[in-house]
């Protein structure tokens, strides 16, 4: 007896091929139109400029081709320049200390002796939940003289603190970034630490690993991916800051419209209309973060120095091989182009003898 075939119908095949793109279609149109879209626009934009006729273009504006003049207009210009280098020390000096801070903190609350371990991640991730243009003017109230209850105890003890002066006002920024995102970058850490195998932990303890041991050996090691993930994430937002630096510039004359690269391109679009030269900003804002984050992860990836010395060593060796082969051809065609030669002589002084 013949069992009964089934038979796959074309419609329910083709449908099933649809499924996934019409799912994903709200995503790719949401993600088209606030992604792909802008940066599209303002790659355009950058390289376009206007000209208004009149004192204020009430007789007219026009669009043309501007070339790289925007790209040069904005290298010129001293304070851009100088915003991207405030940055990178920012970056340099905050960065660093907030990973360590967030590895520290999700080191403790996995550890075995760690109680209330939930209570404490929502604590600490708490700041991340308020706005950044909030969590700036909560922190204002704690950097200005005469409202700051810090700044009046240390007054107190005969100290005269000035957090929103020009040498000090980036640290205060940089105080409040670290205190809003420890907490989110902890929470990325704390993942990854969750996803270790506890047969490790358990081999780690039969060795005689202390707490301190497992953390430098085990745990590092193995949550360096979220490490390398929590650093690119907070090199790409150092060269976006914007609100922290924007809110203070009302209590910190310190911070000018060009304090941070992003600020510098919106005070071009929206105080004076230059939307070409604000693109280019952007544009280089998008490229500088993208060579940073790159050349961290090129950094990160590199292979053990013994990985690498093995790879040179394989790699001369094949040179080498590859030269002696060359060398053996090129003497084996010596040999074969000079025997006709040799025969032919061999052959004149047999016909002279007989002769």
């Amino acid at each position: 007896m013949s069992q009964p075939t089934f038979r796959t119908s074309t419609k329910a095949t083709s449908a099933q091929k649809r499924a996934p793109w019409i799912l994903l279609a709200p995503f790719l149109a949401l993600f088209l139109l606030t992604f792909i879209i802008p940066i599209i626009s303002a790659l355009f934009q950058s390289f376009t400029t206007v000209d208004r006729k009149g004192l204020f273009g009430e007789d007219g504006v026009v669009g043309r081709f501007a070339g790289f003049d925007n790209y040069v207009t904005a290298l010129q210009d001293s304070g851009f320049v100088a915003s991207i280098g405030r940055m990178l020390l920012f970056g340099v000096v905050q960065v660093p200390v907030m990973i360590v801070l967030c590895t520290i903190l999700a080191l403790l609350l996995e550890s075995a002796s760690a109680r209330w371990p939930a209570f404490f991640r929502a604590v600490y991730f708490m700041p991340y939940g308020v706005p950044g243009v909030i969590a700036t003017i909560l922190w204002s109230f704690l950097y200005v003289p005469g409202l700051s209850p810090i700044v009046a105890l240390l007054q107190s003890i005969g100290l005269q603190p000035d957090f929103l002066g020009a040498n000090s006002v980036l640290w205060s920024i940089a105080n409040i970034v670290t205190w809003t995102y420890t907490g989110y970058n902890m929470l990325i850490i704390v993942a990854q630490l969750k996803s270790i195998p506890g047969e490790v932990y358990e081999a780690a303890r039969v060795d005689g690993a202390n707490a301190f041991q497992v953390a430098w050996r085990i745990q590092i090691p193995l949550i360096a991916p979220a490490l390398v993930l929590t650093t690119v994430f907070s090199i790409i937002g150092t060269l976006q800051l914007f609100a922290e630096p924007q809110i203070l510039s009302t209590v910190a004359p310190a911070i000018d419209t060009e304090y941070t690269p992003n600020y510098a391109a919106y005070t071009n679009a929206f105080a004076f209309n230059e939307y070409g030269v604000a693109s280019a900003q952007a544009v280089i804002i998008a490229l500088a973060a993208f060579i940073l984050s790159f050349a961290f992860l090129a950094l990160t990836n590199r292979p053990p120095k013994n990985e690498r010395d093995q790879r040179k060593r394989a790699k001369r060796d094949g040179l080498e091989a590859r030269r002696a082969l060359q060398t053996r051809a090129t003497a084996g065609q010596v040999v074969t182009d000079r025997a006709p030669g040799a025969q032919a002589g061999r052959v004149a002084t047999t016909e002279g003898t007989d002769r």
